[in-house]
């Protein structure tokens, strides 16, 4: 009997002890809270001095510096209702030298009611925005609270690419390059149009609309070998989707997709069609992703060349491992720190993500 209950300790002991080392194992980083107490950080850009810009999505502007929270003043009016408020933030190419940022906002501007997503530029100084720019505002404004995207990435070449949902209207926006909404859009710095964006001959068109098809892109990134834009966006019930973004392509929502109605029912029974692009990959069930970065630094010697993704629904960062521009392995790291919002690898080569309700956090190797 002695040695049964010894055994049976053993046992209990040696389970315990997996339980434990697995629970570990799950983790697999550490992490160190850099700027407490925010509520939603939407987007936020490191300065050359590394202090930190953050938009909070009930429409606040803040310089992180030394440990303290500036609010910087002087931002337009902001929609802000459902999924609308302050959005993304991206610094210029040669912010060092000019000193503009861009940010997305759902914006009211316009003759009718509610508002829609907006891209602007401005300059910071004495801690309020000046010499401020409206470089663009989609058309027609609703009263709707989904679906304002947006993300804003600069590529290689000094292209200035932003994307914008559907606005919740489906069937008639994503389609249809004579309206706004489900695009991704790619204009010079100061706003004018590039003379070869895809559809700039076609009459009626929206002419700074680089692809469409899109339901909610709300992460977008550059690889840091090909230099091509790669965009994720929320699918409906199941079909979130990462995309490599080429121009004058159509991605498909909604007459093709992976997902199906909320309710259960479907509004699709094709996931292909000629003329319209696959996902590089896709979600079923749903993450509902937000955030992206591609892990390029010498910090993460294992994961460089990873795609991280965040999740809003299941709160943790997918660690995408790539292979011929196809997800063959995904990690779940970050685990239930709350919901993920925004990704950023910084000048210093660290990972900084954007959590709601806690802060950013570096992830530490």
């Amino acid at each position: 009997m002695k040695r049964h209950y010894t055994l049976l300790f053993t046992i209990v002991f040696i389970s315990l002890l997996a339980c434990a080392q697995e629970k570990k194992d799950t983790t697999k980083n550490n992490y160190e809270l850099i700027v407490p107490d925010l509520t939603i950080p939407w987007g936020f850009t490191f300065l050359p001095d590394n202090t930190i810009l953050i938009t909070e999505k009930e429409g606040k502007l803040i310089h992180y510096k030394n440990g303290a929270k500036t609010e910087i003043l002087g931002l337009p009016e902001i929609y802000v209702r459902g999924q609308g408020g302050l959005l993304d933030i991206a610094l210029h190419p040669d912010f060092k030298n000019n000193g503009w940022i861009y940010f997305t906002y759902a914006s009211p501007k316009g003759t009718s009611k509610g508002g829609n997503t907006a891209l602007m530029r401005a300059k910071i100084k004495n801690n309020t925005l000046v010499n401020k720019e409206l470089l663009y505002k989609a058309e027609p404004n609703t009263t709707k609270g989904q679906h304002f995207g947006s993300r804003i990435v600069f590529d290689n070449n000094g292209y200035l690419y932003f994307s914008i949902g559907e606005r919740g209207d489906r069937d008639t926006n994503p389609q249809d390059i004579t309206r706004d909404g489900g695009k991704i859009y790619r204009l010079h710095d100061d706003g004018s149009i590039p003379e070869d964006n895809p559809f700039i001959n076609i009459s009626n068109a929206k002419k700074a609309i680089y692809s469409y098809g899109h339901r909610n892109p709300q992460g977008m990134t550059i690889h840091p070998k090909t230099g091509a834009i790669w965009s994720h966006e929320h699918g409906p019930r199941g079909g979130d989707e990462i995309n490599i973004i080429r121009a004058g392509k159509n991605y498909g929502w909604p007459v093709i997709s992976y997902g199906i109605n909320y309710s259960g029912t479907q509004f699709t029974d094709i996931t292909k069609k000629e003329g319209m692009e696959q996902p590089l990959h896709y979600w079923d069930p749903s993450i509902a992703p937000s955030g992206m970065a591609f892990i390029s630094s010498e910090n993460y010697k294992k994961w460089k060349g990873n795609l991280l993704v965040g999740s809003l629904k299941y709160q943790y960062v997918s660690r995408c491992i790539i292979q011929n521009n196809t997800v063959i392995k995904e990690e779940k790291i970050l685990e239930n720190l709350g919901r993920v919002r925004s990704i950023v690898q910084a000048p210093d080569g660290y990972i900084y993500v954007g959590i709601e309700n806690l802060g950013i956090v570096k992830l530490l190797n």
